[in-house]
């Protein structure tokens, strides 16, 4: 509705649909074939709609029409990143860093620096993507958010601490907003080896 007016047909409101389309493009592979939330490394690719893929590139090439970089501009280019790869392990982490450290100069929030983080953990290992949680400021404003204490399991799994993990996993567990959420979650748990 806002590119039919022209007022309102701006660079950035293209970046801001091309966002929508690339993130909409994944809807089919967010869960599986029983109902079960997937997490983005492990989505079956081809599952996702290549017609919206297709209006997000058209979109993202719209909004490079004018000078102004928004943070609709990066998001959208952090989300053309993850369509471009074809497989989870081929996404450019050094480029997706380099852009949420762009979105953070536009717009820094605890959430953004909470994506970055797992994407330095991706370029970096667990032990920087850590760190990085560790570091964000306001992390109180993330109490309350589920896949900020999934995060910090995930990484604390990678580095071989499975108790801690687990414990963040239970955090996450308590603040799940839906059932799926919590479904999610609760194989995230049971996915942290005990001690024997």
């Amino acid at each position: 509705m806002l590119l039919e007016h022209p007022s309102t047909a701006t660079p950035v409101t293209h970046a801001l649909l091309a966002l929508m389309c690339f993130h909409a493009a994944r809807m089919p592979a967010r869960l599986d074939p029983s109902g079960r939330l997937t997490c983005l490394e492990d989505q079956d690719r081809a599952r996702w709609d290549p017609a919206l893929l297709a209006r997000g590139w058209v979109q993202l090439e719209r909004s490079a029409s004018g000078p102004e970089l928004s943070a609709y501009h990066v998001e959208a280019a952090i989300a053309a990143l993850h369509a471009r790869a074809s497989r989870a392990e081929d996404l450019p982490w050094g480029e997706i860093v380099g852009l949420y450290d762009r979105l953070m100069a536009i717009r820094p929030s605890p959430v953004v620096a909470l994506s970055r983080a797992i994407a330095v953990a991706q370029l970096e290992g667990p032990e920087r993507g850590r760190e990085e949680l560790d570091a964000i400021a306001d992390r109180d404003r993330l109490v309350s958010y589920p896949f900020f204490h999934a995060a910090l399991g995930e990484l604390d799994l990678r580095r071989g601490k499975p108790d801690m993990a687990r414990r963040h996993f239970q955090a996450a567990l308590a603040v799940a907003r839906n059932p799926t959420e919590r479904e999610f979650l609760e194989r995230r748990v049971e996915a942290c080896p005990t001690d024997p």
